[in-house]
């Protein structure tokens, strides 16, 4: 199917929009280093009930010791480094500069792409992925502001928030990787490859996020979230449109297109997230978000025209 990797892109921004609006309430009922042990455990049993039924094993196969060793790292990267900077900057400099600094990922994504892989993205994807970029930084700086923005952060916050950005990019691009070794080996339908795959980064995230809430808090809060039926109904459907079907169909998207092109779509989140922002949170709709948008689906429509 032509475009399939961008539709699958866009797709998983709707998904990923989901899941920060979730974790927008979870985080702070449970605590974010909680509330990602949550997410990973449950990613987890997931995947083993999707293997059972798909292929009447629970258990991941096929993979070889490269594919499993690159989404390991990809896991490492991506969602225990990659979070836990994201967390941190969202403390210390907001959610909405947070989510501005994370448009540098389909950067860093291309710039791992072209380093590891080869990829090159031709003339009208460089602009398209440019205008994108541009919609989206207007829409996030413009949101409920009545003056001039202005960046002066804290330099810790910024470097939290580039640290996440460049490593959601380079775990897409090592997910990538490890995936081209796991369906050269792999013998299972090709639609479960980026699931399995996930799989073995939700296993590095488990063991990275539970180590970093011991050394921090010690496992109460989690035994403490285990009784919370409100909170673990939120980090459920939080997994759900997050590490399950989300990171999974992203996983699948790079299968079908650039990884640079697919970071680029699915960075989108910040502008889907106006509505919902307004609906749920009353968050005024300012002129800003509303050109930012219209930039940002201008950048989207340049991809269908390679």
């Amino acid at each position: 199917m032509t475009y399939l990797g961008e539709l699958i892109s866009i797709g998983v921004a709707f998904s990923w929009t989901a899941t920060a609006l979730l974790s927008e309430f979870g985080s702070k009922r449970l605590g974010n280093l909680t509330l990602n042990v949550l997410r990973m455990a449950l990613a987890l049993v997931f995947s083993l009930v999707l293997f059972a039924v798909a292929t009447g094993s629970p258990l991941p196969a096929g993979a070889s010791f490269e594919a499993a060793g690159w989404m390991l790292l990809s896991g490492l990267v991506g969602y225990v480094i990659g979070d836990f900077c994201l967390f941190q900057c969202y403390i210390i400099i907001g959610s909405r500069y947070g989510q501005l600094f994370m448009t540098l990922a389909p950067l860093a994504a291309a710039l791992m792409a072209w380093v590891t892989l080869g990829q090159q993205m031709n003339a009208m994807s460089i602009v398209a992925m440019m205008v994108t970029l541009l919609g989206i930084s207007i829409s996030v700086l413009g949101r409920g502001e009545h003056h001039k923005v202005s960046l002066k952060l804290p330099l810790n916050g910024v470097l939290f928030a580039i640290g996440a950005a460049v490593c959601q990019g380079i775990g897409l691009v090592l997910s990538k990787i490890g995936m081209d070794h796991y369906v050269a080996s792999a013998d299972m339908p090709e639609w479960l490859v980026p699931f399995n795959a996930n799989f073995y980064r939700c296993v590095a995230g488990i063991i990275g996020f539970s180590l970093l809430l011991w050394f921090r808090d010690g496992f109460k809060p989690l035994r403490e979230a285990m009784h919370d039926k409100k909170g673990l109904s939120v980090a459920t459907a939080t997994t759900i449109f997050g590490p399950f079907v989300g990171v999974g169909f992203s996983l699948m998207a790079v299968q079908y297109t650039g990884a640079g092109i697919a970071s680029t779509l699915m960075a989108m989140t910040p502008i889907i997230i106006i509505l919902p922002s307004y609906w749920l949170f009353h968050e005024k709709i300012t002129w800003r978000a509303v050109l930012g948008a219209i930039i940002s689906v201008v950048g989207v429509s340049l991809f269908f025209l390679n």
